[in-house]
């Protein structure tokens, strides 16, 4: 994955350039917690973006109430957000990150809304919100 990014940057630019709760996450493949972004409750109109390098990620008309505490996505951007086999914590699930710079942003589930059946669980500190006006 690493040599097909488009915004490419050495981990000590990362941790400049990112709050040491976004390193975590987004470099390190950690999660949030839980309830703990106002994203959450987000409902406006807009645009959601990698919070790293600003690639277009995910439309608002996109996004739905899972009740799972982190923002959820019925489908991506086409093209913006790769999947990965995740093995970590004894499980397997499917990984999502931002094809543009390879960020972390959470995990993907087959338990979505139609028309996808797809549930893209990002951590809010992944994200950066653009309303429209």
């Amino acid at each position: 994955m690493t040599d097909d990014l488009k915004v490419q940057k050495t981990d000590a630019e990362w941790r400049a350039e990112l709050t040491p709760e976004q390193y975590q996450v987004m470099r390190q493949h950690g999660t949030e917690r839980a309830w703990s972004h106002a994203y959450n409750t987000e409902k406006r109109d807009g645009l959601y973006h990698c919070a790293a390098c600003g690639a277009a990620l995910f439309e608002a008309k996109t996004k739905y109430e899972s009740g799972s505490g982190w923002p959820s996505f019925f489908a991506p951007i086409e093209g913006a957000v790769g999947e990965e086999i995740d093995r970590s914590h004894g499980m397997v699930r499917v990984e999502a990150h931002c094809n543009s710079c390879g960020a972390h942003l959470g995990h993907i589930f087959p338990d979505g809304p139609q028309p996808t059946g797809q549930r893209y669980c990002m951590n809010g500190i992944s994200l950066e919100f653009e309303a429209n006006e």
